[in-house]
């Protein structure tokens, strides 16, 4: 569903993403993993057509994301981590707009638009104008307009936080949900705990460099062989990844 090859995007001398290649299955809720800085933002910029790469290529569905992008972004949803919003609009009339602007039938988005409002118990602050939303409110009505039209890929910078616990639990609910029907997720997050509770799959970067790709057992196992520890380690068979990241974005600053 989302396909890179050696993209690579450079502002000035600096590399912020270094030959990216990488394969994302459809239905598939893939972590997008790395410290500060590794290049995590710009290359969801890169596959979204925000931002242009300075070599190499992002197939989305089969669409390249330069050369078809009309295609392309009528397929995904994206929710930076700073929602940028009309604020004058009510979260309802966010919603509808944005469902015009992907010709969702309108009976059709204000069903689904109900469902979720009350699903993310937000239907009471639904004819509130966005500029007296919280932050958390804010990335909650956007997922909503984002839902609403069933996108084939859906791009979420940090998408739990700001949220309070309950409503942490319910996006991932949703997003589990949504990609048992189809849909790919490609999410970043600096909760590893999250990541490894929902993830199928995780990459992680840093310093622009792919460094790691592969489910938390898979992860587990690259560990145990670089450090040529016995596989029945009781240590590392218990090994989070959180431990996992965190070993190997150390290795990787010191080389």
């Amino acid at each position: 569903m989302i396909e890179t090859s050696n993209l690579t995007k450079y502002f000035g001398k600096l590399c912020a993403v270094d030959a990216l290649t990488l394969q994302v299955n459809s239905g598939e809720i893939f972590g997008f993993l790395g410290p500060n800085g590794a290049g995590k933002t710009t290359t969801i910029n890169m596959l979204t057509g925000l931002l242009r790469p300075t070599s190499g290529t992002a197939m989305l569905s089969g669409y390249d994301i330069q050369k078809q992008s009309l295609q392309a972004k009528a397929i995904l949803g994206l929710m930076p981590d700073t929602p940028q919003l009309y604020e004058t609009l009510t979260g309802k009339q966010f919603v509808r707009m944005v469902a015009d602007l992907y010709e969702v039938p309108p009976k059709k988005a204000e069903s689904e638009m109900a469902f979720l409002l009350e699903q993310l118990e937000l239907a009471d602050a639904a004819d509130d104008q966005i500029k007296a939303y919280s932050y958390g409110m804010q990335k909650k009505i956007l997922l909503i307009s984002l839902l609403v039209h069933h996108p084939q890929i859906l791009f979420l910078d940090e998408p739990t936080s700001g949220l309070d616990p309950r409503s942490a639990r319910t996006v991932r609910e949703i997003l589990r949900e949504r990609c048992e029907q189809g849909c790919t997720v490609f999410m970043t997050t600096h909760i590893l705990e999250i990541a490894e509770r929902i993830c199928d799959r995780v990459g992680i970067i840093s310093k622009g460099q792919l460094i790691a790709v592969g489910t938390l057992a898979e992860l587990q196992q690259k560990q145990r062989e670089l450090r040529a520890q016995p596989t029945d380690t009781n240590q590392h068979q218990t090994e989070t990844l959180e431990d996992i990241f965190l070993d190997l974005t150390s290795d990787f600053s010191k080389d």
